[in-house]
């Protein structure tokens, strides 16, 4: 469960343990999403009047491309994050790190700062396996599985003028 009653968490802290599925609507298109949920294990708190503080730790695993070849590789995630909730009209309700509470809110609801945290978390370049020798950048091969040849070709014309300026300056 990831919505809290505000009036249960003013008067004594509460504990989050609760899943975000990846069926949910709170992902947008492009989002890594997580296989099958991301796990929000932490604690939910008052900061303050009309503030609320939440710390804790998220984890789960999302299916992403090879950097190098484009293949499919499941990747772990984990990472510790917090985030602020805040009613209107507070200094600090506009800023862009604090995550704003409607007028009157009765309950508050984790989904877009573990969303957010996820996204931050999923790493953004994950390779196969170590020796992944990628795609061929001439014919787009998958080097993993064949042998194409066009690597063994000749150097790219356009970086002529460069070679030339650096073998007058050797």
């Amino acid at each position: 469960m990831l919505y809290f009653d505000i009036r249960a968490i003013e008067s004594q802290a509460q504990p989050v343990h609760g899943t975000l599925p990846a069926d949910d609507p709170i992902w947008e298109e492009g989002d890594p999403r997580p296989q099958p949920a991301v796990t929000v294990e932490g604690r939910l708190s008052v900061a303050g009047q009309g503030r609320f503080y939440f710390t804790g730790h998220l984890s789960g695993s999302t299916v992403v491309a090879c950097r190098r070849c484009l293949t499919d590789v499941t990747a772990e995630v984990s990472d510790e994050f917090s985030a602020l909730f805040a009613e209107p009209g507070l200094d600090d309700a506009d800023e862009d790190d604090v995550y704003p509470l409607a007028a009157n809110a009765r309950t508050i609801d984790l989904r877009s700062a573990v969303r957010e945290a996820w996204l931050l978390a999923v790493p953004a370049f994950v390779t196969c396996r170590d020796e992944c020798r990628g795609l061929c950048p001439t014919c787009g091969a998958d080097r993993n599985e064949v042998a194409c040849g066009c690597g063994a070709g000749g150097s790219d014309a356009r970086w002529d003028a460069l070679r030339a300026l650096r073998d007058t300056q050797a």
